[in-house]
């Protein structure tokens, strides 16, 4: 993983290759749908605003998961954290449009 990227479009087939197992992704899906969820009872009133705090457990807590016990890799993340989050919202735009199987 030394490998540098000098765009995000080179970064992303890297990305989605850490991404192979369907239940890491389907994890990762999991948590991005949970952040959405969470912000948007936020925004709408029905929790206190404290619970943006809980965001990045969320959001990552699912998706480390499923890099440790199911995809069995370190996430990218660690190395690449801005691509990493941009990758997150890709795949998951991806996978609700039906570009990348759930």
């Amino acid at each position: 993983m030394s490998q540098r990227y000098a765009s995000f479009r080179e970064f992303y087939p890297y990305y989605l290759s850490e991404h192979s197992d369907r239940t890491c992704r389907r994890l990762h899906f999991i948590g991005s749908a949970s952040v959405l969820g969470v912000l948007g009872a936020v925004i709408a009133g029905a929790l206190s605003p404290w619970w943006l705090l809980s965001l990045p457990l969320i959001g990552y807590g699912f998706a480390w998961v499923g890099h440790f016990f199911f995809e069995k890799n370190r996430p990218a993340t660690f190395t690449y954290p801005l691509y990493s989050l941009i990758g997150d919202w890709v795949m998951f735009k991806d996978m609700l449009i039906g570009r990348i199987r759930f």
